[in-house]
C-alpha cells in the first residue's frame, strides 16, 4: 500500500502541478475550462488503453513466460524510476517554467487555445501511464492486486491532488524542491526493491545464478508477512530471505541511480565562479 501511494502521489502531485500552472497562466483566456477538460479527459482515457494494453499483455504472457514478463515489466520500471528521477534532478526546476510559458503564450494569442488541451492531456497520459506501469510491477512483485493496493492509489491520488493544489494556492509555503527531493529519494529506494524483486523473477525463470539461496533469513526476527516488514517491503524492498543475486541488483541499482542523481544535480547548473568570470 505504501509503495503504491508512494508513486501514484508522485506523478498525480507533478501533473496536478503542470495543469494548474497552465490553467492559472490562461486564466483570462475564453473556453478555458473546456480545453482543459478535454486535455485531461484525452489524458484520462489514454492511460486506460495503456493499462487495458499491458493487463492483456500480462494475458498472453501467463504461463511459462510469466517469470520473464514480470522480470521485464520490473526492468522497465527501474529505468523509467531511474530516468524520472535524473530528469526531475536536472529539470525540475524548469517545468513549471516551461508551463507557465506556454499558458502565457496562449493567453497573448501567439497559441491557439487547442495548445491547452495537448499540453494537458500529453502531461496527464505521461503520468497517467507511468503510474499504470509501476502500479503493474508492484502487483507483480506482490503477487497481483490487492485491496491496501487499490487502497493506496486512492490515498496517493487524493493525496498528490490536495498538495498539488495547495502548493499553487499558496496556501501551503514549504519549498516544492522538499516534496521532490523527498519523495526522489524514496523512489530511489522503491526502484532498488523493484530490481530485486526482478532478479528474482529471473532466477525463477533459471536465467539468473541465485549466488546463494536464501542468503540470510531473518524472518524470525522481522517476519516480511508483520506490519513492520510489510512496510519496508513497501517503502525499501525488504526481503526477510534474499538470494544473494537480489542483493547484488539491489545495491548496483541504489549506486547506478544515486550517482547519477548527484552528479545531474551537481552539473545542472554553473558554479557561482563560473558566472562570476563569465
Amino acid at each position: 500500500m505504501f509503495a503504491t501511494a508512494l508513486i501514484v502521489f508522485r506523478e498525480i502531485l507533478e501533473a496536478a502541478l503542470l495543469v494548474g500552472i497552465v490553467a492559472a497562466a490562461t486564466r483570462a483566456v475564453p473556453g478555458r475550462n473546456r480545453w482543459l477538460a478535454v486535455g485531461i479527459a484525452a489524458g484520462i482515457f489514454g492511460a486506460c488503453l495503456v493499462a487495458l494494453g499491458t493487463e492483456r499483455i500480462a494475458e498472453m504472457a501467463s504461463g511459462i513466460g510469466q517469470e520473464l514478463f514480470n522480470a521485464t515489466v520490473l526492468g522497465i520500471a527501474v529505468i523509467m524510476l531511474a530516468w524520472h528521477n535524473l530528469w526531475m534532478s536536472s529539470h525540475g526546476a524548469a517545468l513549471a517554467s516551461d508551463a507557465r510559458d506556454v499558458g502565457g503564450e496562449i493567453r497573448d494569442g501567439r497559441r491557439a487555445c487547442s495548445v491547452l488541451a495537448i499540453v494537458v492531456g500529453l502531461a496527464v497520459l505521461r503520468e497517467g501511464s507511468e503510474t499504470v506501469l509501476f502500479l503493474y510491477g508492484i502487483a507483480a512483485t506482490d503477487g497481483g492486486a490487492s485491496w491496501p493496493m487499490l487502497t493506496g492509489a486512492l490515498i496517493g491520488f487524493a493525496a498528490g491532488i490536495t498538495v498539488g493544489y495547495t502548493l499553487y494556492a499558496g496556501l501551503l509555503r514549504a519549498p516544492l524542491r522538499w516534496f521532490f527531493a523527498a519523495t526522489g529519494i524514496l523512489v530511489l529506494f522503491l526502484a532498488a526493491g523493484m530490481a530485486s524483486q526482478a532478479a528474482r523473477f529471473l532466477i525463477q525463470a533459471d536465467l539468473l545464478p541465485s549466488l546463494a539461496m536464501p542468503l540470510w533469513d531473518t524472518s524470525s526476527v522481522l517476519p516480511q508477512p508483520s506490519i513492520a516488514g510489510t512496510i519496508l517491503h513497501g517503502l525499501v524492498g525488504y526481503d526477510a530471505h534474499p538470494a544473494g543475486m537480489q542483493v547484488v541488483a539491489y545495491v548496483l541499482t541504489l549506486v547506478i541511480i544515486g550517482a547519477g542523481m548527484k552528479w545531474v544535480s551537481r552539473n545542472k547548473s554553473p558554479s557561482p565562479s563560473k558566472a562570476t568570470s563569465s
